[in-house]
């Protein structure tokens, strides 16, 4: 390859990434705790778009356990995020001749 072709290629492959970047913010997933009585809904980049609570749960006297069930579903959805940007990024890098290890985007 001649280096006109390296930078096209290098063209598409970051058109292809920002395209798959775009695309994450678009895929949801949710994070649960409690058995679900705390939801976490965000979408695979890690934005978070809502948070649903069981009535159960708003009184004083549970206010520790529902902060760490709070915390628990956030951990959940970027979890399961991570992994759904991992799944994609990976679709997306299949045909690349990358080094072992390198991520993208950099």
């Amino acid at each position: 390859m001649n280096i006109e072709e390296i930078m096209k290629a290098a063209q598409n492959v970051q058109a292809e990434l920002q395209k798959a970047q775009a695309s994450l913010d678009t895929i949801e997933v949710e994070g649960a705790a409690g058995g679900g009585m705390v939801k976490v809904k965000a979408s695979a980049k890690g934005r978070i778009i809502g948070v649903s609570i069981d009535d159960s749960l708003m009184q004083p006297s549970e206010k520790q356990m529902l902060e760490d069930l709070i915390a628990a579903a956030f951990n959940d959805a970027r979890a399961k995020a991570d992994a759904i940007s991992n799944q994609e990024m990976g679709k997306m890098t299949a045909g690349l001749p990358l080094p072992p290890g390198f991520k993208l985007p950099f």
